[in-house]
């Protein structure tokens, strides 16, 4: 392994030399596997040797987070002698990558985690929620993480859910207001939290009428509205995309085509798979986590071409199903966090004036152009897989240039 990194040389002798090489070569395959570039490899190669070294000197490879930190200073230290400047950066890294090594061979030692006492209540919340209530997965991990911060507060003053009081809602609400969250994502915990107390009244954790006393912020009719880029704006964010050959842009290309011309959310993106692709018939399946069923969509061609391309000349090839993929290592599935990212740093780059920079954004830009040319709410609500017309009745709100056409129109006098 440090052969085909450094080829022979005194490099090579210096790592295979220093304490526990076979460790190290073990992990540096494991890296290898994983899809890391040669040029990455040498550096967590160096990095590794360093923490070998020093570990070696002061007891040894089982560490905890306090020895780690204390090798960190030491090389730091050791950085400053030899006229390095702190660079706090470098003892990210060397964290990151000897505690990921450690870890891997079996020698950190980690602290147990620290039982909750509310666990079992965030359990039992979470089963009703999937299994009675029948919600999305994404919606189930969205609220227990809104509850679980609110039992975390509960916990930190000391309160039981026993002890639940309008008072002790309002208090909470009133944290949430000094941290200057807009009144949309107040609501979203509100309702969160709303539904935990009402579901703790029917378990008799807590008191009846409870959850009643519970108001979030009331929501402006105004705040409803999708507010994405404008149609020219997504064609020139697709248009960037397009003319670059970088590996990342030739994957972010047919991504942002899945985005705008479906209208895709970013986890319906991430959850495509290689099966979902029907090349002999031309059609393209989407599973709808929120209607737990499946679409099917015609394969437009130029996504397919777009889809083609990433497939031959980017996607590393591996047993992962999923279509979409890390282009630096280590290589897996990307993740709804990750194209929300993406899409976001690429408008930002060129400058595209919109409220909402994410993949949700070019979803409402793309049911705000169907309505522009013409299609009903009911084709627009079923190309994006809505359950209820109320859902894409919002979009005939903002049909702004559509009013200005009615404002014009000249009535003959009888105005």
């Amino acid at each position: 392994m440090f052969d085909g990194l450094f080829g022979k040389g005194w490099f090579v002798i210096v790592h295979r030399v220093a304490p526990y090489a076979v460790e190290r070569e073990e992990f540096l395959r494991h890296c290898q596997t994983q899809g890391f570039d040669r040029r990455y490899l040498q550096r967590v190669a160096r990095i590794l040797l360093t923490a070998a070294i020093d570990l070696d000197a002061h007891g040894g490879l089982s560490a905890g987070r306090a020895r780690l930190e204390a090798a960190a200073n030491r090389v730091e230290a050791v950085r400053g002698k030899v006229g390095g400047a702190a660079n706090a950066a470098c003892r990210v890294e060397f964290l990151r990558v000897t505690r990921r090594w450690l870890l891997f061979i079996g020698h950190l030692r980690t602290r147990a985690p620290r039982p909750r006492p509310y666990a079992a209540l965030l359990d039992d919340f979470q089963v009703w929620m999937a299994d009675e209530r029948g919600l999305s997965p994404g919606t189930v991990r969205n609220r227990r993480w809104h509850v679980d911060q609110f039992l975390r507060w509960l916990q930190a003053r000391r309160l039981c859910v026993t002890e639940l009081a309008p008072r002790t809602l309002d208090a909470y609400l009133q944290q949430l207001n000094a941290k200057g969250l807009s009144r949309v994502t107040i609501k979203i915990h509100t309702n969160a939290i709303r539904a935990f107390v009402r579901h703790a009244e029917r378990r008799g954790w807590c008191g009846a009428g409870v959850a009643d006393a519970l108001h979030g912020p009331r929501i402006y009719r105004e705040d409803g509205l999708p507010l994405g880029p404008s149609w020219p704006d997504v064609t020139r964010l697709i248009q960037d995309a397009a003319s670059s050959q970088g590996p990342a842009d030739v994957r972010d290309h047919a991504i942002l085509l899945l985005l705008t011309v479906y209208g895709l959310r970013a986890g319906e993106v991430v959850a495509l798979r290689l099966e979902d692709l029907d090349w002999e018939h031309d059609r393209l399946t989407v599973r709808r986590p929120k209607q737990r069923r499946s679409q099917v969509y015609p394969l437009a061609p130029i996504v397919g071409e777009a889809i083609v391309r990433y497939l031959r000349e980017v996607r590393p090839r591996c047993g992962f199903r999923e279509v979409f993929l890390k282009v630096l290592g280590p290589i897996g599935p990307m993740t709804s966090p990750a194209i929300w990212s993406m899409v976001a740093t690429r408008i930002t780059r060129l400058g595209i004036q919109a409220p909402h920079r994410g993949p949700h954004a070019l979803r409402h830009a793309c049911a705000a152009h169907l309505l522009q040319q013409g299609l009903s709410l009911k084709e627009i609500g079923d190309h994006l897989g809505h359950r209820s017309l109320e859902s894409t009745r919002i979009y005939a709100k903002v049909d702004i240039q559509g009013l200005r056409e009615v404002a014009d129109f000249d009535l003959g006098g009888l105005a």
